[in-house]
């Protein structure tokens, strides 16, 4: 068993979850926050199972992560 932070973002049509410190990108969706959870759990496997556990292979893994605001400045080219 192996133990990931998840991102679980609320939008006006739904849930997206992603994990945190994994090589490669995987999102999952879902109505419900759980049920986003769940789908990015499965996506996960799926991931592994694919591309094999060197995708595990992190350098620096995550060890806490939070959700502030910044603002960023954005000018027109």
């Amino acid at each position: 068993m192996t133990q990931f932070k998840v991102v679980v973002e609320m939008h006006e049509d739904g849930y997206v979850a992603y994990p945190l410190g994994l090589n490669g990108v995987v999102v999952a969706q879902g109505e419900t926050s759980q049920a986003a959870l769940a789908d990015v759990k499965s996506a996960v496997c799926f991931h592994i199972e694919s591309f094999g556990h060197e995708i595990l292979d992190v350098q620096a893994p995550v060890l806490e992560a939070y959700v502030t605001d910044a603002d960023v400045q954005v000018g027109l080219r």
